[in-house]
C-alpha cells in the first residue's frame, strides 16, 4: 500500500469506528420536556463497557469530536453548564440531565460510549422542548405571526357595536323599519276579531225579524174563514 492511499484510508477507517447504530447502548428515543424546566435521559450499557468513558453530543455523533458533556476515569459525574451526566456501573446506566431548557435545546443528541478498541457505541435520542405556559408558539420552532389579536380586536367591536344597539332601545328606531310581513297577520287578526263578530251580528237580527212576522201570516190565514163553509144567517129561519 502506498503512503498516498494509507492516508486516504486512514481517515475513511477512523470514521467507520465512530458509526452509530450499535446494539451495546439502548435508550429512549425521543424525549420531551417544557421550556424552563429539566429533562433526563438515561442510556444502557453492556457490562463489557463499565470502566469506559460515556458521553452526550450534538448529533451527528460519527462527526463531532467534542461531547458536549463526557465522564473521566476519575470521576463518574461531570457537570458543564446546564447539561451534567452521571455513570452507574451498578446498573450499568448512565444519566444525561438538561437544566433550564431552552428552544435551542431541541434537536438531535447521541449518548454515546469511548470504547478503547472498537467502534464508539451510540444511540440517537430527539429532544423535543415544549413553549412554556401561556404561548402559543409550537415546540421546537419560533412561532410565526399569530392573528390572534386582530381577532380579538374584531370579537371586540362586534360586542360594542350589540352593546351600542341595545341601548339605544325602542324608542329610537324607525317605526318605518318594522318587517312588512307582519302587516298580513295584523289584517288578519283585525278581520277575525272585528269583522267576524260584526256579521255573525248582523245575521242574528235579521233572523231575529223574521221570525216574528212568520208567526203573525200564520196565526192570520187561521182566523180567516173558508169560503162555502159560512154558517146560514138568523134571515133565513
Amino acid at each position: 500500500m502506498t503512503p498516498r492511499v494509507g492516508a486516504v484510508w486512514l481517515p475513511s477507517a477512523l470514521l467507520l469506528l465512530r458509526v452509530p447504530g450499535c446494539l451495546s447502548l439502548s435508550g429512549p428515543s425521543t424525549v420531551m420536556g417544557i421550556e424552563g424546566g429539566s429533562l433526563s435521559v438515561q442510556c444502557r450499557y453492556e457490562e463489557e463497557y463499565i470502566d469506559d468513558k460515556k458521553y452526550w453530543e450534538k448529533s451527528p455523533c460519527f462527526l463531532s469530536w467534542k461531547p458536549t458533556v463526557e465522564t473521566t476515569e476519575s470521576a463518574r459525574e461531570v457537570r458543564r453548564g446546564r447539561v451534567s451526566i452521571r455513570d452507574d456501573p451498578a446498573n450499568l446506566t448512565f444519566t444525561v440531565t438538561l437544566e433550564r431548557l431552552t428552544e435551542e435545546d431541541a434537536g438531535t443528541y447521541c449518548c454515546g460510549i469511548t470504547a478503547q478498541f472498537s467502534v464508539d457505541p451510540t444511540h440517537e435520542v430527539e429532544v423535543v422542548v415544549f413553549p412554556a405556559l401561556g404561548t402559543s408558539r409550537p415546540p421546537s420552532m419560533p412561532g410565526p405571526p399569530t392573528t390572534l389579536p386582530a381577532t380579538t380586536w374584531s370579537f371586540v367591536s362586534e360586542r360594542e357595536t350589540m352593546a351600542n344597539n341595545l341601548g339605544k332601545g325602542p324608542a329610537s328606531q324607525d317605526p318605518g323599519q318594522h318587517p312588512r310581513s307582519k302587516h298580513p297577520s295584523i289584517r288578519l287578526l283585525l278581520l277575525v276579531f272585528l269583522e267576524v263578530p260584526l256579521f255573525l251580528g248582523m245575521l242574528g237580527a235579521v233572523l231575529w225579524v223574521h221570525r216574528p212576522l212568520r208567526s203573525s201570516e200564520s196565526r192570520s190565514v187561521a182566523m180567516d174563514p173558508v169560503p162555502g163553509n159560512t154558517a146560514p144567517s138568523a134571515g133565513w129561519k
